[in-house]
């Protein structure tokens, strides 16, 4: 991706938060890469090098700003909408990437997207400027950088964390990129700003563009909260994660905003810190924190609603499947009510700081061993009894198309051939599970009426077309027209 040296020295001048991610800044006089938000003295425009990703200027022997921190900064944002096939290719192997830092190999990533070892290598360098095997190692790197600064955890577990099979390996790689030792890293930063997290949790800081609707999307999690498994508060939420949802082991996570600093506080279970990377990933996604506002508010500018409307996504795909089956014809509130009957009567209990947050959302392997009757008995309809079932059983070969470079649409398709799953409850999952940005689904009887009151629309013939101007960000669009019926409705 080639950047134009003046347009992204006016944006690095103004400190323009839209561009926060998706541009970055090397400094040929400090041998420093930063944000382009970064609160330091703008260096004159002869000694900047840009740059589309953090991989490009450590490539360029950059180490990261230590008061910015380039490793916190949000992603560009998912992949679905760019038009060049190869181009796509390219996001979702980064996309792959960054989910599987503490795991992957690039080796591997030629055949998990289906491709040559030769051919991606070629599409990943004309697009991110650099090797899968370079991108990964940074982003090892960064994660590394990030457990050190924000948590207390020890070095040799921030080292596997982060993907690194030895110490040795972790130090010599640290040293050589950033010039110093994690331990001297961890150091400098515990006299900036000491650890606030303990033994029995891990702290992360995450960035992402403002403006945000807080309020929205947390009134969105509020109004679905199951009880015994998530809360929400003013300004965060905490929730419970059965084991196998994103690691191995169960575990909770909290997420706290802070708008001031356009940040959020993410603090989960020691159980979970081998997979931190995974749960970085998941939960940018859960937040939707690599949204670009800016750009979704001008396509939905005939829309009602605040700006920064986020997608709330989630992290357990298999939950948002299951209440979104529970979730058909009925309320919001009948929908929460049975999932909280299915969580007692099949979730496994579990341990967090909190009192009020003690079991884990079922897992696949139960709910697919459940009886019809022992379903049905909670109040849920045969049918959709049935279909639950179903759905637990097929969960192991859905799984797999949820990953890059799977589509949406063929993940939409394998949904419809189960039974009782339509394409409004297939387009939801997409939306909510997978975090796409593009979905509407049919039919949807709160976006039709929404639709009617404000543009007149007739019918879904006429709410398609007119939500064709829309694209990619409809998934946005029905929040909007969502919550604009609780606005108006008494």
């Amino acid at each position: 991706m080639t950047l134009d040296p003046d347009a992204a020295y006016q944006a690095l001048a103004a400190r323009d938060a839209r561009f926060d991610g998706r541009l970055f800044v090397g400094v040929t006089s400090t041998g420093v890469y930063c944000r382009p938000i970064c609160r330091v003295r703008t260096p004159q425009q002869r000694h900047c090098r840009f740059f589309a990703t953090p991989a490009q200027a450590e490539a360029e022997a950059f180490r990261p700003c230590l008061k910015c921190r380039p490793e916190i900064a949000p992603g560009a944002g998912l992949p679905w909408s760019v038009m060049d096939a190869s181009r796509t290719l390219a996001h979702q192997a980064a996309q792959a990437l960054n989910e599987q830092v503490g795991s992957g190999e690039a080796a591997a990533l030629a055949a998990h997207v289906g491709v040559s070892d030769r051919h991606l290598r070629r599409i990943f360098v004309a697009e991110h400027g650099v090797t899968p095997m370079q991108y990964l190692q940074t982003r090892r790197l960064l994660l590394a950088k990030q457990l050190l600064t924000d948590s207390a955890m020890p070095v040799a577990q921030v080292a596997l964390a982060a993907g690194f099979r030895s110490l040795r390996r972790f130090n010599a790689a640290f040293v050589a990129r950033y010039r110093m030792s994690p331990s001297r890293l961890r150091g400098a930063a515990e006299r900036e700003s000491p650890a606030s997290d303990t033994a029995d949790a891990v702290t992360i800081t995450l960035a992402y563009r403002a403006p945000f609707d807080h309020a929205a999307l947390l009134r969105f999690f509020a109004q679905r909260a199951i009880p015994g498994i998530e809360t929400v508060g003013p300004f965060g939420l905490r929730r419970t994660l059965r084991a196998g949802a994103i690691a191995p082991e169960a575990g909770w996570i909290e997420a706290r905003f802070e708008p001031a600093r356009d940040r959020v506080r993410l603090r989960f279970a020691p159980t979970l810190a081998g997979a931190s990377a995974r749960v970085v990933a998941a939960a940018r996604r859960w937040l939707d924190l690599d949204a670009a506002p800016t750009h979704i508010d001008a396509v939905l500018a005939d829309l009602p609603g605040a700006p920064g409307i986020r997608l709330p996504g989630s992290l357990d795909a298999f939950e948002v499947a299951v209440r979104a089956v529970l979730g058909q014809q009925v309320t919001v509130a009948a929908a929460r009510t049975l999932a909280s009957r299915l969580v007692t009567r099949f979730g496994e209990p579990t341990a967090t700081p909190w009192a009020e947050l003690m079991h884990q959302f079922p897992a696949p392997e139960r709910l697919g061993t459940a009886t019809l009757d022992d379903v049905a008995s909670l109040g849920i309809p045969s049918q959709r009894a049935a279909a639950l079932i179903a759905l637990a059983n097929a969960w192991p070969k859905l799984e797999p198309q949820m990953t890059p470079p799977a589509a949406p649409d063929a993940f939409i398709a394998a949904l419809c051939e189960l039974p009782g799953i339509g394409p409004w409850t297939a387009h939801y999952i997409a939306m909510r599970a997978l975090g796409w940005p593009d979905a509407f689904p049919p039919r949807d009887v709160a976006v039709l009426k929404a639709m009617q009151r404000r543009f007149g629309t007739a019918n879904q013939r006429g709410a398609d077309a007119l939500a064709e101007a829309w694209r990619p960000w409809r998934s946005y669009a029905v929040l909007r027209l969502w919550n604009s019926l609780e606005e108006t409705d008494p």
